[in-house]
């Protein structure tokens, strides 16, 4: 039941033996009070004056706030560990996601990796908070306390002794029940996680097509699963707690009882049938806590071992290659590239020659394979077989940091920073002027936007502020690249799948002037813009079905040909 894998993290060594002296020294002044205690209530029976007990009435005193104290103390240095430890992790885990790229995403889903983000580090914060607290009390307390009960009576000390296991033995078999049903509660909010983001996330395609109700009962099934999976957790938390509770109580009273018995005989005497009595709780309390939070800390192991098994995912090595800027007779061939989902899903392998500043439009229909292939060529997945030579360079992968450098990526809905508007404008170039800003602001058509802003450009923009329409999104992912003129590859990813066609002409207009000297890599199923594409890849079921120039597709009847008059026939 305790968990190994906690002791792993940087800083445990030196929190746990903090917390064992504190615990030691709680310890002793918790069989302090009780020792004072006991002292003054014999003393006062035996018919000495209060006046004359004062020494042990200040020495349960100052045990009882010097108790306390410690108990606080140990709270702030643990809250203080347990919080710095958890950003270490959440900022671990970022840039393990980062190195990982789209693949681990695709294959965990992404509500499920926000909410691991989110609320699993503060569950995680959590259940170090706790386990370390209840583990390291429970490990110390009761064995300083039944040592004293053994040198007031042996007796009693025996029989708290054979007690304690059956307890723990008790616990450990609740443990496992919850344990159960907290993996199958997690396994639900996973699913529920990544249902609810993926069908908000395409809630005006549901819409379109009318599905929109049928997608929020099924959002509405996943909830009532992972309700009722939580309410079978607390249920089995609720009667672990309870019968924990009655048999410590019981233990307790049935002590009591034969203390009783034995001080009305005469062979036990009234101090230390108070001390045993007085410290008996105290005894069972760590244990008695152990269990009541271990349920609270279930979800926390969950997310812990979660995030533990993301920290340790291979990441594929980065080649040692030099690659230099992107120029105008720069090359950058796939050979045979194929790549394998965990799913079973695969693009086929692709022959592909890129060079110099051209425009390639990747076109298909949705799940043809066009983000696999721009993921592919951004170096976010490692391809499964083939090889890419780049700059004369032979390599695996294009997971490199000189060739990733270059990118500029935009996808169907560019991240809005909780931010101003001109720190989301100068995103990849914060050292641009001012009137840099506004020249991109007047390219790209954002002029409207910032007169409207009440603070300009300096108006805080993104969640929980001014909510920004499809369109001005985009205009501030094209505004950033616009501005940095350095990386010289643009990878557009469907930019404007949700877009009406009036927003989509206009900024047209503004995204072509962006791609002279640049390589530009465009996936979209909006056939209008191959027109202006120096070369066309076709995609269909995960397969290069067809590539050439506009002009070569057209001259000869195939899958692109199909796609142009079904779109001509539909008025589009």
């Amino acid at each position: 039941m305790i968990d190994r894998l906690l002791f792993t993290l940087k800083g445990s060594k030196q929190i746990m033996m903090k917390l064992v002296g504190f615990y030691v020294l709680q310890a002793f002044l918790i069989i302090g009070q009780a020792i004072s205690l006991a002292s003054l209530l014999t003393n006062l029976w035996a018919g000495y004056s209060l006046a004359s007990e004062w020494g042990w009435l200040l020495g349960f005193a100052g045990c009882f706030i010097g108790r306390h104290v410690i108990n606080w103390l140990d709270t702030v240095i643990l809250d203080n560990y347990a919080r710095k430890t958890a950003q270490k992790l959440r900022q671990q885990l970022l840039a393990k996601l980062f190195k990982l790229g789209p693949r681990l995403v695709q294959q965990q889903g992404t509500g499920n990796i926000v909410t691991l983000t989110l609320d699993g580090i503060s569950e995680v914060e959590n259940y170090i908070n706790l386990l370390f607290s209840k583990f390291v009390s429970m490990m110390i307390i009761p064995v300083m306390i039944l040592v004293v009960c053994f040198w007031l009576d042996w007796i009693s000390g025996v029989v708290m002794l054979l007690v304690y296991p059956l307890i723990i033995l008790f616990m450990i078999i609740l443990g496992y029940a919850a344990k159960a049903k907290a993996d199958r509660q997690y396994t639900s909010f996973q699913v529920l996680s990544n249902h609810f983001i993926d069908s908000l996330r395409g809630i005006d395609t549901l819409k379109y097509f009318g599905l929109s109700k049928r997608y929020s009962k099924s959002i509405f099934r996943s909830s009532e699963r992972f309700r009722k999976s939580t309410m079978s957790v607390i249920r089995v938390a609720m009667l672990s707690t309870f019968a924990l509770d009655f048999f410590t109580t019981l233990s307790i009273a049935v002590l009591a009882v034969f203390l009783g018995l034995r001080l009305i005989d005469g062979r036990l005497l009234l101090f230390p049938a108070l001390g045993i009595l007085i410290l008996a709780p105290e005894y069972f309390m760590p244990i008695r806590n152990f269990a009541n939070d271990y349920h609270a800390t279930l979800n926390g192991k969950n997310s812990f071992h979660a995030v533990e098994k993301i920290l340790h995912e291979e990441v594929p090595p980065e080649p040692h290659v030099d690659i230099k800027q992107w120029q105008d007779d720069s090359q950058l061939q796939l050979n045979e590239v194929e790549f394998q989902y965990q799913h079973g899903s695969r693009l086929a392998p692709v022959n592909l020659k890129l060079h110099g500043f051209q425009k390639i439009g990747i076109v298909g229909m949705s799940g043809a394979g066009k983000t696999t292939l721009i993921n592919l060529l951004g170096g976010f997945l490692q391809p499964t077989d083939g090889t890419i030579k780049i700059q004369e360079q032979t390599v695996k992968t294009l997971n490199i940091g000189d060739w990733q450098k270059q990118i500029i990526y935009i996808p169907q809905d560019p991240y809005i920073f909780d931010d101003t508007l001109r720190n989301n404008i100068s995103f990849y170039t914060p050292n641009v002027s001012q009137a840099q800003i506004e020249k991109a602001v007047k390219m790209m058509g954002l002029g409207s936007l910032v007169a409207e802003l009440p603070n300009g450009l300096d108006t805080m923009i993104g969640k929980g502020h001014r909510q920004l329409s499809g369109g001005q999104a985009q205009r501030i992912a094209l505004a950033r690249a616009f501005l940095d003129q350095s990386r010289r590859v643009l990878i557009l990813d469907e930019p404007t799948a949700h877009l009406d066609i009036e927003t989509e002409l206009e900024l047209k207009e503004r995204m072509i002037p962006i791609m002279k000297d640049h390589l530009v890599i465009f996936a979209t199923h909006r056939l209008h813009w191959m027109k202006q594409m120096d070369y066309i890849v076709v995609m269909k079921h995960g397969q290069v079905i067809e590539q050439g120039t506009y002009d070569q597709l057209m001259t000869k009847p195939g899958y692109f040909t199909d796609l142009i008059f079904d779109r001509s026939k539909e008025g589009k």
